[in-house]
């Protein structure tokens, strides 16, 4: 019972190793089906590979219903305020003293503390943990451009899932879990935290960052285009130098320890921006690839699709919605035994369109069926 990203993605996730994962909806459906603008990606992305029964938790049949679906899983996964749920009788405490074998996933704003009952937002959050003010400059806290957050999250989510059935095999029992959203945020900006914990002194936001490379940087090529590249290493410091006509600056006496480079950037870089505008995009690109320079050409998400990287073998997987309509989006970022996992499905289903087939499989008549959808009659 999830809507929105962080609790869909982390259902999503075990879908895709292979669990059967049942969505309950609304009647009407999850209203995040009918988001628009950067919202409409949401509900196809994270929802792929799992079945839809609908239920109308506002009547005892479809509660009921609930239940005997509750009795067969494993898993319950929800991402409701804590006090819904308990206004609906499930929550945590409650279903683990029904079904004592159920691993219950609570996907939340944040842990047991003082903000337990604040709603929170993957922006909320970011606001709050530091990770808006590091991602721009002074005085313009901005989110990063994705919905980075609730992802993780979810991935969060479903790591303690399995962590939790890993242990039930030890201890025969169910456990409740509860992953925050905050404190996924949290972690992200650790690293500043522990600076500051140990140096003493706060981070500059990214845009103002101290450097610790003496190239790390945006620079255009002869064609405008736009390319990072980076040297982290002082082999790669002379490589680069020696692949863009600058091995004069591997004999200049400013330039010979790292911290003479680092500190040198400001009469540094514009010389290697320059060197670089001397230099097509193909050339350079085939160039820093085969010296082992890090380096990226500044993309949008769409030109994804044309990244041949992403179309190897497994890179995207071919998805249906319900209306027909088919598209791409990316897989489980990992390999095993050198091959990507394949999901046993990961289409988008229809609301309710597995009500039927689900709830007959456990015992319910039609007339139970429909009362459980809020499309039947109680007969006196």
């Amino acid at each position: 019972m999830t809507h929105m990203i962080m609790g869909p993605s982390s259902g999503m996730f075990l879908a895709f190793l292979g669990a059967e994962v049942i969505k309950v909806e609304p009647p009407e459906g999850d209203k995040t089906r009918d988001l628009t603008g950067m919202g409409r990606g949401f509900f196809p992305t994270f929802n792929r590979g799992k079945k839809s029964v609908t239920l109308d938790l506002k009547t005892d049949a479809g509660v009921e219903a609930l239940h005997a679906l509750l009795e067969t899983a494993d898993v319950f996964i929800e991402n409701f305020r804590d006090q819904s749920l308990a206004r609906m009788g499930m929550a945590p405490d409650t279903l683990r003293e029904r079904y004592p074998g159920l691993i219950v996933s609570s996907l939340k704003g944040f842990l047991k503390g003082p903000y337990e009952n604040r709603t929170a937002l993957d922006e909320v959050v970011q606001m709050m943990t530091g990770m808006a003010y590091m991602t721009g400059p002074t005085g313009r806290p901005l989110r990063i451009g994705s919905s980075a957050n609730d992802i993780m999250g979810g991935l969060f989510g479903a790591f303690a899932v399995l962590a939790a059935l890993y242990q039930r095999r030890t201890d025969g029992q169910g456990h409740a879990v509860r992953t925050g959203l905050f404190e996924n945020c949290l972690l992200l900006v650790a690293q500043h935290m522990v600076q500051f914990d140990i140096e003493g002194r706060e981070a500059p936001p990214m845009p103002e960052r101290e450097f610790s490379w003496a190239v790390y940087d945006i620079f255009e090529t002869r064609e405008g285009r736009q390319i990072f590249v980076g040297a982290v290493t002082e082999g790669q410091w002379v490589t680069l130098c020696n692949l863009l006509g600058l091995s004069h600056l591997l004999n200049d006496p400013r330039l010979q320890t790292r911290m003479d480079q680092i500190d040198a950037r400001h009469w540094t870089l514009p010389v290697f921006a320059e060197a670089v505008r001397t230099q097509g995009f193909d050339d350079l690109i085939a160039k820093f690839e085969d010296a082992g320079i890090p380096f990226s050409p500044i993309h949008r998400p769409a030109e994804m699709y044309d990244d041949p990287h992403v179309l190897r073998e497994g890179g995207l997987l071919m998805s249906r919605l319900p209306e027909g309509q088919s598209y791409r989006a990316p897989g489980l970022p990992f390999e095993v035994d050198q091959q990507p996992v394949v999901a046993p499905g990961v289409d988008v289903p229809a609301a309710g369109a597995d009500t039927e087939t689900v709830l007959r499989a456990l015992g319910l008549s039609d007339a139970q069926i429909a009362l459980a959808r809020g499309t039947g009659r109680a007969v006196a």
